[in-house]
Protein backbone atom coordinates (compact mmCIF):
# COMPACT_ATOMS: atom_id res chain seq x y z
CA UNK A 1 0.00 0.00 0.00
CA UNK A 2 1.08 3.46 -0.15
CA UNK A 3 1.00 5.61 1.66
CA UNK A 4 -0.75 8.58 -0.71
CA UNK A 5 -3.68 5.86 -0.06
CA UNK A 6 -4.81 6.95 3.24
CA UNK A 7 -8.25 8.73 3.83
CA UNK A 8 -8.11 12.33 6.24
CA UNK A 9 -11.13 13.03 8.29
CA UNK A 10 -11.74 15.03 10.40
CA UNK A 11 -13.54 13.94 13.97
CA UNK A 12 -14.02 14.80 17.57
CA UNK A 13 -13.05 12.86 20.79
CA UNK A 14 -15.76 11.69 22.01
CA UNK A 15 -13.64 9.03 24.79
CA UNK A 16 -10.83 8.40 25.95
CA UNK A 17 -9.58 4.64 26.29
CA UNK A 18 -5.74 3.06 27.83
CA UNK A 19 -3.15 3.20 26.01
CA UNK A 20 -3.54 6.47 23.63
CA UNK A 21 -6.89 5.00 22.22
CA UNK A 22 -9.62 7.56 21.74
CA UNK A 23 -13.57 7.01 20.02
CA UNK A 24 -13.66 9.69 17.56
CA UNK A 25 -16.79 10.68 16.12
CA UNK A 26 -16.24 11.43 12.46
CA UNK A 27 -19.68 11.61 11.22
CA UNK A 28 -22.81 12.14 12.62
CA UNK A 29 -23.61 8.82 12.77
CA UNK A 30 -20.14 7.26 12.54
CA UNK A 31 -17.65 6.51 15.51
CA UNK A 32 -14.28 5.03 14.90
CA UNK A 33 -11.75 3.83 17.20
CA UNK A 34 -8.11 6.00 16.13
CA UNK A 35 -4.40 5.99 18.07
CA UNK A 36 -1.99 8.62 18.42
CA UNK A 37 0.82 8.86 15.97
CA UNK A 38 4.22 8.05 17.06
CA UNK A 39 5.24 12.14 16.58
CA UNK A 40 2.30 13.44 19.07
CA UNK A 41 3.10 10.73 21.91
CA UNK A 42 7.19 11.98 20.86
CA UNK A 43 6.23 15.49 21.63
CA UNK A 44 4.01 15.00 24.55
CA UNK A 45 0.82 16.19 22.94
CA UNK A 46 -2.45 15.50 25.43
CA UNK A 47 -5.69 14.85 23.71
CA UNK A 48 -9.24 15.31 25.89
CA UNK A 49 -13.00 14.32 25.09
CA UNK A 50 -14.00 17.21 23.20
CA UNK A 51 -10.64 18.32 21.13
CA UNK A 52 -11.29 18.10 17.22
CA UNK A 53 -8.51 16.30 15.41
CA UNK A 54 -7.26 14.77 11.89
CA UNK A 55 -7.70 11.19 11.54
CA UNK A 56 -6.16 9.10 8.57
CA UNK A 57 -7.90 6.09 7.91
CA UNK A 58 -6.80 2.95 5.44
CA UNK A 59 -9.36 2.28 2.91
CA UNK A 60 -9.14 -1.34 3.68
CA UNK A 61 -10.65 -1.12 7.55
CA UNK A 62 -12.63 2.19 8.19
CA UNK A 63 -13.29 1.03 11.61
CA UNK A 64 -9.53 2.17 12.87
CA UNK A 65 -7.69 5.29 12.17
CA UNK A 66 -4.66 7.26 13.48
CA UNK A 67 -4.79 10.81 15.15
CA UNK A 68 -2.17 13.02 13.26
CA UNK A 69 -3.51 16.63 14.02
CA UNK A 70 -5.26 18.16 17.52
CA UNK A 71 -7.11 21.82 15.96
CA UNK A 72 -7.48 24.46 18.75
Amino acid sequence: MLKENKIIVEGKIIESLPNTVFRVKIDEERIILAHMCGKMRMNYIKILPGDRVKVELSPYDLTRGRITYREK
